[in-house]
């Protein structure tokens, strides 16, 4: 995850989710198994969609935007589902500057997947159609890579999410380090030359 710091707001992206890679050992009320996402599956979730929210931490109560409000842009390329949002929230906008921002994660409904049989007894979910219901920014460091958390949605269906912890850059809007650095050699070298 990236995060842009520009005076109000901040500039979030990166990648929610990494399609075809094994998450860690999930628990479930039919024991414990691993889960992929099958390419494609957020691609057809998103043209399926007409709207996805960015939520902070799951809450409904903190909604962050949404692809309908213009400040969330969601896709999946090669790697994954990649999310793009500006975020206006002040709580967030400092938990960026504390460097307190964690990761992604995302709620969805398995619409189709596929169980097999895996390694050391644990069996292998492959998600292979899902309803993406929202993204959400993290400021908890999740205990797993792939993290579950059960609840039953107004349809019966079961929701699940799944935290995405990954390496968070912040950058200022303003010179970073470096090209502070390089224009000060700069500068020494040409006063030097005189």
């Amino acid at each position: 995850m990236k995060v842009e710091i520009r005076g109000n707001q901040i500039l979030i992206d990166g990648y929610v989710n990494a399609v075809d890679r094994e998450s860690r050992v999930l628990p479930s009320p039919r024991g414990y198994f691993k889960e992929k996402i099958i390419p494609k599956a957020f691609e057809k979730a998103l043209s399926d969609s007409k709207n996805v929210d960015l939520l902070f931490n799951h809450k409904k109560d903190r909604n962050l935007g949404s692809i309908g409000n213009g400040n969330l842009e969601l896709y999946e390329d090669n790697i994954g589902l990649r999310a793009s949002a500006t975020v206006t929230d002040e709580e967030v906008i400092q938990k960026a500057r504390n460097g307190e921002l964690r990761g992604w994660s995302f709620a969805f409904i398995s619409k189709k997947d596929n169980w097999s049989d895996g390694q050391d007894g644990i069996q292998l979910r492959s998600i292979e159609e899902l309803e993406l219901l929202e993204v959400s920014i993290l400021d908890q460091t999740p205990a797993y890579v792939g993290t579950s958390i059960e609840a039953r949605g107004e349809n019966t269906s079961l929701v699940e999410h799944r935290s995405h912890d990954e390496k968070v850059r912040v950058l200022e809007d303003k010179l970073d380090i470096e090209k502070r650095s390089a224009i000060v050699n700069k500068i020494n070298e040409i006063l030097g030359d005189k």
